[in-house]
């Protein structure tokens, strides 16, 4: 079926709209949807009105819940950079690498739980599994401003790895579950756009935070105090407000739900029997297929190529902008104009990627950017220029983690075989933490050659891994479109295919 062609519902399964049709149904379990796949062919256009109404609703309740996630995410993570030159180093003693092993230890625990987190995600129920990590995380992140030795630091950052850990994944899987595959990466560009905006929101907030000076707290711990606490009270509301599959969508009326449900179904091009998630069942084969494919191993070590000058750079870009000559305040605020540049960039290429259908060829677009502005920065002497480096590295990798991750999104189908790969994908990507916290050392201040060419070696293999990736997907297709893949439909129950299905396209 051609990506191209209308989505439509059976005429005999239409739902007469209720008098008033923006009332919430009160929907407490999913619908039965068996008429509409037996009734398949009898079929009936979706008007693009009500097809779009039913994307503004998911857009309106969804994306701005996960935007804030992601930002609070980001921000209690890397707050850790702010609060090193605002005071943390010197309290805690934090000489030599012990700064960089404590940056470590969150990614010992965070690549622990990726799979199995999103393994329970449909068990725990999305809308409350996502609000509780967020919740946890922002106690333990609080917790870190009354840290008082460098082995209260480990334990905190370990801890606040645990809880943060199934996030990222959870919130991809949670995203597919309510829009179609090239409607998709926009929507994950929305809520991750939110990481570059954290490097400037946070920078800000901790150039004010950082002169806060009460109750034998100086600077610093105040940072994790107000962000910490913030992210709590942001999860403690989350609670109330996030559905936990589109059946469970409350704001939905029974038309649009049918609609939503039917339109998922004929999006998945023979992958999954079932429009609704709710309907689908655990099976060890779905874990299977989620890891033994071509797809889930290619971009899971690209992943890691791409993540590794993402959070060297969210990291260390205070400390770098500080080694360029400026005070601990300027350094914070300096932070803030490569972060939105970055913001702006990934917005950008998010809509476009969506729009033309494509992956591969923006993420080497963006690598290629990213690529000069850490040559900039390994040659230049001059500060102003090299600081005009880290918007060219800032613009050029954030694009990359939303494609790369709405990529494998993409190609993996049905939703356990998505959770599984997806999880995958991030444990394997988070792995570049370790390199990533020891890439810029104290003593290789105050121009960082070794970090900056590390940053500039991962990405070289990214380019390659990439370039992989599209001949792979485009010679797959090809198979598929001469009907060379066609003997799977003769292999068995043609529901347990997923994404091997001769009808499922990979997306380039």
């Amino acid at each position: 079926m051609s990506e191209s062609k209308e989505f439509g519902i059976p005429r005999s399964c239409e739902i007469e709209k209720n008098s008033d049709s923006e009332k919430s149904s009160n929907i407490d379990t999913p619908i039965d949807i068996e008429k509409v796949a037996e009734t398949w062919a009898d079929t009936s256009p979706i008007s693009v009105e009500l097809n779009k109404r039913v994307t503004e609703k998911f857009d309106k309740h969804i994306i701005p819940w996960l935007f804030g996630f992601w930002l609070c995410s980001y921000i209690d993570r890397s707050n850790i950079g702010n609060a090193r030159i605002d005071g943390l180093a010197k309290d805690l003693d934090l000489g030599a690498d012990k700064f960089n092993i404590a940056l470590c230890v969150f990614y010992v625990a965070y690549i622990c739980v990726d799979v199995p987190s999103n393994l329970v995600l449909k068990y725990f129920q999305a809308g409350r599994h996502l609000p509780f990590l967020l919740t946890s995380w922002g106690v333990v992140s609080l917790c870190l401003g009354f840290v008082k030795s460098y082995t209260g630091l480990l334990v905190a950052r370990f801890f606040l790895g645990i809880a943060e850990g199934g996030l990222l994944g959870g919130m991809l899987i949670y995203l597919a579950m309510y829009y179609r595959r090239h409607e998709l990466l926009y929507r994950i560009t929305l809520f991750y756009c939110a990481a570059p905006l954290s490097g400037a929101f946070g920078g800000l907030l901790a150039t004010g935070l950082g002169e806060i000076k009460s109750g034998g707290y100086n600077g610093w711990p105040f940072i994790f105090f107000v962000e910490g606490g913030l992210t709590v009270i942001y999860g403690v509301i989350t609670f109330f407000v996030l559905p936990h599959t589109p059946s469970h969508a409350k704001f939905l009326t029974e038309e649009e739900l049918a609609v939503a449900l039917a339109r998922m179904k004929l999006d998945a091009h023979g992958s999954t029997t079932s429009g609704d998630i709710a309907e689908e069942t655990f099976s060890w084969h779905w874990v299977r297929r989620g890891i033994l494919n071509w797809n889930t191993i290619i971009l899971s070590l690209n992943y890691f190529s791409i993540i590794t000058p993402i959070y060297s750079f969210s990291l260390f870009l205070p400390t770098i902008i500080k080694s360029l000559g400026y005070t601990a305040v300027k350094a914070q605020l300096l932070t803030v104009p490569p972060n939105m540049a970055a913001f702006f960039t990934v917005l950008i290429v998010g809509h476009y990627s969506d729009k033309l259908k494509v992956r591969g060829p923006f993420m080497l677009g963006g690598i290629m950017l990213a690529i000069i502005g850490y040559i900039i920065l390994i040659a230049s002497t001059h500060p102003l220029t090299r600081y005009g480096g880290t918007f060219f590295v800032g613009a050029g990798i954030f694009p990359c983690s939303p494609l790369i991750m709405g990529w494998l999104i993409n190609n993996l189908a049905p939703h356990y075989v998505r959770a599984t790969g997806s999880g995958l994908q991030i444990m394997v990507a988070n792995m570049a933490g370790f390199i990533a916290v020891f890439a810029y050392l104290e003593k290789d201040a105050p121009r960082y050659i070794t970090g900056h060419a590390i940053n500039l070696g991962v990405l070289g293999l990214a380019l390659m891994l990439t370039s992989t990736g599209i001949i792979y997907c485009s010679w797959e297709n090809s198979k598929r479109a001469q009907g060379e893949r066609d003997y799977r439909l003769a292999e068995g129950d043609e529901g347990m295919l997923g994404y091997r299905h001769p009808a499922f396209r990979y997306t380039i």
